[in-house]
């Protein structure tokens, strides 16, 4: 199996003990590059970076100085073994010379991680330690104090109301005038005893008829 290699160098604006107690701190790792990171610290101490993307193992370490670790990525080939990493560590007068001697990296793959020291790295790197050390930006200008404010004009005193006007006691209603007692209703006609009928005629008796002989049998 063939693999690919190189080195890459920057210096950056810290010391070199302060780069290297970064790199091996979860919290440090973390804000000076952008990307979560975990590293238990001391030789054997496993670590990830980016997420997830990069993990591997701490294999050698000499304070403020050199870190060796074992080092892949997602995209290593399940039959590829681990990359080897040395970041070393130099004092310079503009600050830490961090060299990376990256190698065992799989065939074809080497390019694009040279890019991504610098990428996803060095240059996030310097920005964290800029903001740490304060170097390059200018101290902040101080505010003006605040124009203070005019008091509130005092409110005039509200206008007194007058007094309502005493209401006029209603007139008093005249009495209302008496009804005049209903007239006396005249008593009513007698009638006139109803005259008394005749008494009826009485019949005659009616007359005896003659009595007939009986016709005799022949």
């Amino acid at each position: 199996m063939t693999f690919d290699s190189f080195r890459v160098s920057e210096v950056l604006p810290a010391s070199p003990a302060l780069v290297y107690a970064t790199w091996l701190s979860s919290i440090g790792h973390t804000e000076m590059t952008g990307g979560a990171a975990r590293v238990v610290p001391g030789i054997g101490g496993k670590f990830t970076a980016w997420d997830g993307y990069i993990w591997g193992v701490t294999l050698e370490l000499d304070p403020g100085r050199r870190i060796v670790q074992s080092w892949r990525t997602l995209e290593f080939p399940a039959a590829a073994p681990d990359s080897h990493l040395e970041v070393t560590l130099e004092e310079t007068p503009e600050g830490a010379r961090v060299t990376l001697n990256h190698t065992r990296i799989p065939a074809g793959q080497g390019a694009s991680y040279r890019q991504g020291w610098f990428d996803h790295y060095f240059d996030p790197m310097r920005a964290y330690f800029v903001r740490q050390s304060g170097r390059g930006s200018k101290p902040a200008a101080k505010r003006k104090p605040a124009a203070k404010r005019k008091p509130a004009a005092k409110r005039k005193p509200a206008a007194r109301r007058k007094p309502a006007a005493k209401r006029k006691p209603a007139a008093k209603r005249k009495p209302a005038a008496k009804r005049k007692p209903a007239a006396k209703r005249k008593p009513a006609a007698r009638r006139k005893p109803a005259a008394k009928r005749k008494p009826a005629a009485k019949r005659k008796p009616a007359a005896k008829r003659s009595a007939r002989p009986s016709r005799k049998r022949r």
